[in-house]
């Protein structure tokens, strides 16, 4: 054998683990895209009831929205009501009530101020042993 034989032999051997090396890589390749391929089948499989159920939800939420949407709309036409109400009451006993108001307060000052000067009259006319300070006794 000469020296160029044996280089082929090498040479043919490394070719030869090589081959042996890449079917290995590539058998386990296969391996992991089949696992993929199956997974991938059973996700698809299991979002099918997910999504149903989704959708049974989505149907939910969307009828509970609708009647708070009603009850949103009814609340509305309250709180309009009751700002005619208010204006209504405002405009026909607002005011009478203010002008009522006015004269009690009026009358209650002047019946206090006629006793004020009723009160210091009678105390002009009485004389000196019959007033009566703030400190006498009764």
């Amino acid at each position: 054998m000469t020296a160029g034989q044996i280089a082929a032999l090498i040479a043919a051997g490394a070719f030869v683990l090589l081959v042996v090396l890449l079917g290995v890589v590539l058998f386990k390749l296969g391996r992991t895209l089949d696992e993929t391929t199956i997974a991938i089948r059973k996700a698809h499989q299991n979002s099918d009831p997910l999504f149903a159920g989704a959708n049974t939800t989505l149907t939910h939420v969307n009828t509970q929205l609708e009647r708070v949407d009603g009850i949103t709309s009814n609340a509305q036409a309250v709180t309009g009501n009751v700002s005619a109400l208010t204006s209504v009451f405002t405009a026909t006993l607002g005011g009478p009530l203010v002008k009522a108001a006015a004269l009690s307060y009026g009358v209650s000052k002047a019946v206090r101020a006629r006793r004020k000067a009723k009160g210091a009259l009678e105390g002009k006319h009485a004389g000196p042993g019959l007033r009566r300070g703030r400190g006498a006794k009764k």
